[in-house]
């Protein structure tokens, strides 16, 4: 995960048939994704969406703590 992406943890997520879904966006603030998630709900009425906190913790970002400990 780089440096960029730690920055803006909240995410927009489009969820999609068999459990499968695709981050459509990154904010820094949960009040600017909630914005913009009403205006992608009123393009898309059609479609799923959730807004998300993500952590960003990678495998190699666990191997890591692991071998400290």
């Amino acid at each position: 995960m780089t440096y960029l992406e730690k920055l803006s943890p909240w995410c927009i997520v489009r969820l999609k048939p068999n459990m499968q879904n695709q981050i459509v966006a990154h904010f820094r603030r949960r009040s600017d994704a909630e914005a913009h998630l009403q205006v992608l709900r009123r393009l898309i009425p059609g479609a799923s969406f959730t807004i998300i906190f993500n952590l960003g913790l990678e495998q190699q970002d666990l191997a890591a703590v692991d071998a400290v400990e």
